[in-house]
């Protein structure tokens, strides 16, 4: 179970991110145009494969962060906005990809943070279009949006991606599109969330008649197991849900995988990749699942009723950070060229594993903003100041 310190360092949250621009801005004068997937040997750009193309929103997403986090000091530094907007806009063809099962990952955080600042309609409507793209996946038989493997597929992380449907449906009072969001949520949460909070990573249904099979996976230890990765992608995933239809049935998912993973996790928050992993592979860590939790946590946070466990959880994503700022990057290393380390993107295929991926530096760079942004780091709900 994970264990809190006493006080959080709000300068060490700031000075992560700092270096996190720092390598951001050594990545894109390195490698100017490339949008990388993971390291190899702590390098970006190499000939390992990619597997899938689902990645490219995580660059300029941290750029938008850089961005933001500029405005809110005072700085206004147009060069990340600049940046951000020249790695965004290439991707906006993708609107239009049937497939992949990831434009939310493309989209919400590139598109979505650029509408944010300028509320520029066209800019919506990429927003729009992707999310009623995404809509085409549904299967009416088994009430799911299928994942690019098979049509008979369903894959957790598909709960990081329904957001951009739901927010195609509010945008254009779409009840349809409403509805298949909130289906295909409904489905994951009976087949693949469990009773104790722990997910699969994958579920298969019959084509024919729309039954649910079985729970396997691609990337976790085995079927029955609870992948790290995939559980923080249904923590953040469901919260989200909740966030567009105040449904408590997603919250209360949201709530249960958050419960597994605080209760499963090692002591300092950085999880093993999968929490049914063998003896031998137990101690490879996976940062990217602390990351994703991390950032999931301060949403799920401030949506709770109760404010003890909302606190709680609070508590443990500041000290996620913690941890990750202190024990997995490294700061004065020239030679690392990720900002995160110990992620792994796919242990049996040999890919990005104890390395930088790029949903982990994304995803912890948001929660190092958000926590900075709303004051999380020395704030008690007192106004006491500190932890």
């Amino acid at each position: 179970m994970i264990q809190f310190g006493p006080e959080i360092d709000r300068t060490l949250l700031e000075d992560t991110l700092r270096f996190a621009e720092r390598q951001v801005t050594n990545l894109i004068e390195k490698h100017p145009g490339f949008y990388p997937i993971y390291t190899k040997s702590g390098k970006w750009k190499h000939d390992g494969p990619a597997w899938t193309h689902w990645c490219d929103g995580f660059l300029p997403g941290m750029m938008w962060i850089f961005h933001r986090r500029s405005l809110e000091n005072g700085e206004n530094k147009q060069y990340w906005m600049d940046k951000a907007i020249e790695y965004s806009r290439p991707l906006e063809p993708r609107q239009f990809d049937r497939d992949v099962h990831d434009l939310g990952f493309i989209f919400l955080s590139t598109y979505y943070r650029w509408y944010q600042i300028t509320r520029e309609p066209r800019l919506n409507d990429v927003l729009v279009q992707a999310g009623k793209t995404m809509s085409l996946r549904f299967q009416e038989k088994g009430q799911y949006l299928r994942s690019f493997v098979s049509e008979d597929s369903i894959f957790i992380d598909i709960m990081m991606n329904v957001a951009v449907i739901f927010y195609a449906a509010r945008e254009t009072n779409d009840r349809r599109l409403r509805d298949i969001a909130i289906r295909h949520a409904l489905t994951t949460r009976r087949y693949l969330v469990r009773g104790d909070g722990s997910t699969a990573h994958e579920g298969l249904f019959d084509l024919e008649t729309g039954e649910f099979l079985r729970q396997t996976t691609h990337q976790g230890y085995r079927g029955d197991s609870c992948w790290s990765r995939g559980l923080s992608w249904a923590l953040y995933g469901f919260g989200s849900c909740y966030e567009y239809t105040r449904d408590p049935r997603f919250l209360e998912t949201a709530e249960r995988c958050a419960d597994y993973f605080l209760t499963h996790t090692n002591a300092d928050g950085v999880p093993s990749w999968d929490f049914n992993a063998p003896e031998d592979t137990r101690k490879l860590l996976d940062t990217s699942a602390a990351a994703i939790a991390a950032s999931g946590l301060l949403r799920l946070c401030r949506m709770l009723p109760d404010p003890v466990k909302g606190f709680y959880y609070w508590s443990s994503a500041l000290r996620i950070l913690k941890t990750l700022c202190e024990k997995h990057t490294q700061q004065d290393s020239s030679n690392w060229e990720g900002i995160l380390q110990g992620g792994v993107y796919h242990i049996h295929k040999d890919l990005g594993v104890n390395e930088s991926v790029m949903w982990g530096e994304y995803f912890f760079c948001e929660a190092l903003e958000a926590a900075l942004r709303h004051n999380l780091a020395q704030k008690k709900p007192n106004g006491s100041g500190k932890l």
